[in-house]
C-alpha cells in the first residue's frame, strides 16, 4: 500500500522544476510577468513538448502567443520542417515571442505569428489540415474556437484549452460569469459529442484536452 506521506501540491512542484526551463524560457516568463500576463507552468509547457512529439506534429495552431514560452515548448517537440501558426491580438507579445524562438536556435520560418483576433482569423485557415491546436486566450470565445478546431483538425489530431481549472471555472458550480459559463459549456460541448475523446488534465491550472476521432 502506498504512503500518503506527500501531496498533491509537493508532486505538482517537483513537476514544474523536474525539467528547467531553457534560458530564453526562463526570460520569456519573466518578461510575461511584466507585461502582467500569465504563461503556462512548466509541467505544461513539457505536456505541449510531449503532445508535439508523440503525434510527430507537422502543423499547429496556438491560440494565445504571450511571449512564447507555450509556443517554444510546441516547436520543441514538432518535426523538423513542421510549423507553429500563432495567434494574438497583442504585437508587441508576438514580438519578444519571435526573438524568444529565435534565441533557442528555431529558423524563423518555424514560426507563423499573426496580429488579430482567434475568431477572425482561424476561419480562413484549412480544413483538416493540423494535428494540434492549442488554446489559451479569451475563455469567452472558448465554444466558438471549439468548433473551429473541430474543422482544422485531422482525424487523430487534439486539441487542449490550456488553463480552465483556474479560480474553479470548471469545477466550482457557483460560478456563473460569463468566462466560467464560457469554459463550462466548451467541456460539456466536447464530452457531449462522441467524435472526440476527451480528458482533463491537472497539471498547472488544468487543461482540457481532447482527441478528434471521426467527423460527421
Amino acid at each position: 500500500m502506498s504512503s500518503n506521506s506527500s501531496s498533491p501540491v509537493a508532486f505538482t512542484d517537483f513537476a514544474d522544476g523536474w525539467l528547467a526551463d531553457e534560458a530564453p524560457v526562463a526570460s520569456a516568463r519573466e518578461r510575461a510577468r511584466e507585461f502582467g500576463i500569465s504563461s503556462v507552468s512548466p509541467a505544461t509547457a513539457r505536456f505541449l513538448t510531449f503532445l508535439t512529439s508523440s503525434l510527430q506534429a507537422q502543423a499547429v495552431v496556438e491560440v494565445g502567443t504571450g511571449t512564447g514560452v507555450s509556443g517554444a515548448a510546441l516547436v520543441a517537440g514538432m518535426t523538423p520542417g513542421g510549423m507553429l501558426t500563432s495567434i494574438d491580438t497583442e504585437a508587441e507579445y508576438q514580438r519578444y515571442a519571435r526573438e524568444t524562438l529565435q534565441a533557442l536556435g528555431h529558423e524563423t520560418s518555424r514560426a507563423r505569428l499573426i496580429a488579430g483576433r482567434a475568431l477572425d482569423v482561424l476561419p480562413r485557415m484549412s480544413d483538416g489540415a493540423y494535428d494540434v491546436v492549442v488554446v489559451d486566450s479569451d475563455r469567452s470565445e472558448y465554444p466558438a474556437i471549439l468548433a473551429q478546431a473541430k474543422r482544422l483538425l485531422r482525424i487523430g489530431g487534439v486539441v487542449a484549452f490550456i488553463g480552465i481549472g483556474e479560480d474553479g471555472m470548471v469545477a466550482d458550480p457557483s460560478r456563473r460569469d460569463a468566462e466560467a459559463s464560457a469554459v463550462k459549456e466548451t467541456a460539456a460541448l466536447v464530452k457531449e459529442d462522441g467524435d472526440w475523446v476527451p480528458s482533463l488534465l491537472t497539471e498547472g491550472d488544468g487543461s482540457l484536452v481532447a482527441c478528434l476521432v471521426r467527423r460527421d
